[in-house]
């Protein structure tokens, strides 16, 4: 027996190869599908099955592809109904790969067709559970984001998890392992621990969903509290894993097509092309192309680009470092941004060494940032919500960039703006969007808020204003 869990920390997701007397299942698998068949070829081996424990909105599958390219048989639960070829599970149905059993546990909360599913080896014993989005480590799946398509509300979905919970996953065995599809960074759950798998002992005692003592209403209270709403490109993400998407291969093809400086120019004042920098913040900070978006390949790229770029099959040029551009556009397919129109062949030098027009982001150490006088200076806090509550510095304002483009018109124009997040990668979006949209003045604190020592204290309570 072999399980393998396959993390991606971009997109904080876990997929999962098993294997059996040269069979193997695949749960969860991110859109790429090279992964999954290098590991069956390496061991001589065949998938024979694709679960999938619910519609993902937070990537796109990559189901379809592997099914056509190994000819395993894909496998929802109950209430799926895809509009490809696959086998709808009923609950308690099992499944063979090799000498193990995975069963079907159909555990609606999340999505109406979410199930978990058991491993028993050979002897029949409970080993693990695969829980996709019902139990996180930590957490639970948020309930709000099957609303429409279910025509059911939160309050109505979270009592169903409950009931989910206790029926079908809080009667499993201490030492069953719990396998879950994502964990922290995530946006499907709110308190998701940076642990990736642990046991359903463990989670009885220290999750805050599975206490003992929880009634169902003091659940659904707890569970539908606070949730932000989520992320722009969820929507289209269920969709495309719903009824299918282009060949992985073909998008890759498309995307990676390297263009000369005249057909980039082009290209780039056409109003309805995006032309997205995915460099270091510090080389973005030191000279870009007017104009860009900068969401760094080094931060959790894919679920800011679903945030932050319009959906809507909306066409983008690249800007990387070199070496960088099948990374890029292969992690744009992850959250289905399919629609690369290529690069920019030599990178930002090509542009340099043409002469043309460069913009730059000013940055502060932290040094001159606790010499200002913050009467002069309008220092905006880019980080969520619930990082501004937790600690944040008296002068800050809090606009998230998880809401820029719904809040942009409360940033003033016409005074100095001072953007921090925790470590610089955020800000440096931030600025990148409000330059974009004629912000001139934009600074960025250097090493963000954990840059500070602890003993800072500002000499002033100015709040800036929120228009000028």
């Amino acid at each position: 027996m072999n399980i393998e869990q396959i993390y991606t920390k971009c997109l904080a997701q876990g997929a999962y190869y098993i294997e059996s007397k040269g069979e193997v299942a695949i749960i969860d698998p991110l859109r790429e599908t090279a992964p999954y068949i290098e590991r069956m070829q390496s061991h001589g081996s065949e998938i024979k099955y694709i679960f999938e424990t619910h519609f993902h909105a937070d990537f796109v599958s990559g189901h379809v592809d592997l099914a056509n390219k190994t000819g395993a048989t894909i496998v929802f639960g109950p209430n799926a109904a895809p509009s490809f070829p696959h086998h709808s599970a009923h609950d308690q149905e099992e499944f063979r790969i090799g000498e193990l059993t995975l069963t079907v546990l159909h555990t609606p909360g999340h999505t109406m067709e979410s199930s978990c599913f058991l491993l028993r080896n050979a002897e029949g014993k409970d080993v693990a559970v695969f829980t996709g989005d019902t139990l996180f480590i930590g957490d639970v799946g948020r309930p709000d984001l099957a609303q429409k398509s279910a025509d059911i509300t939160q309050e109505e979905l979270a009592g169903l998890l409950f009931d989910s919970l206790r029926s079908k996953l809080m009667v499993l065995d201490d030492d069953v392992i719990v396998y879950p599809a994502h964990g922290a960074g995530s946006a499907c759950g709110k308190n998701m621990s940076n642990e990736t798998f642990s046991t359903i002992g463990v989670q009885k005692t220290s999750n805050y969903a599975l206490r003992a003592d929880m009634r169902k209403a003091d659940f659904i209270a707890e569970l539908t509290n606070g949730l932000l709403p989520p992320p722009q490109y969820f929507g289209m993400n269920v969709q495309m894993n719903k009824t299918g998407y282009a060949s992985i291969d073909e998008v890759l093809n498309r995307g990676l097509k390297s263009l000369e400086l005249a057909v980039f120019t082009d290209l780039l004042s056409n109003q309805d092309v995006i032309l997205l920098d995915t460099r270091s913040a510090d080389q973005f900070a030191a000279g870009f192309i007017p104009g860009s978006i900068f969401i760094g390949l080094e931060g959790q790229f894919a679920p800011w680009v679903g945030a932050l770029i319009p959906t809507d099959d909306q066409k983008l040029i690249l800007l990387t470092e070199s070496g960088k551009e099948r990374e890029t556009v292969q992690r744009l397919a992850r959250v289905g941004y399919d629609h690369v129109l290529g690069y920019l062949e030599g990178g930002f030098d090509t542009w340099v060494a043409a002469s043309n027009d460069i913009d730059t982001v000013g940055r502060i150490e932290v040094e001159d940032f606790m010499n200002l006088n913050f009467e002069q200076e309008c220092v905006v806090d880019v980080r969520k919500p619930g990082e501004y509550e937790s600690s944040h510095l008296t002068v800050a304002r809090s606009l998230p960039l998880d809401f820029i483009k719904e809040n942009i018109q409360d940033y003033p124009k016409n005074t100095p703006l001072l953007l921090h997040c925790a470590g610089g990668y955020r800000s440096m979006i931030a600025a990148s969007i409000l330059k974009r949209n004629g912000f001139n003045v934009v600074d960025d604190l250097i090493g963000g808020y954990r840059g500070l020592p602890g003993s800072f204290e500002l000499r002033t309570d100015f709040v800036c204003p929120s228009k000028l």
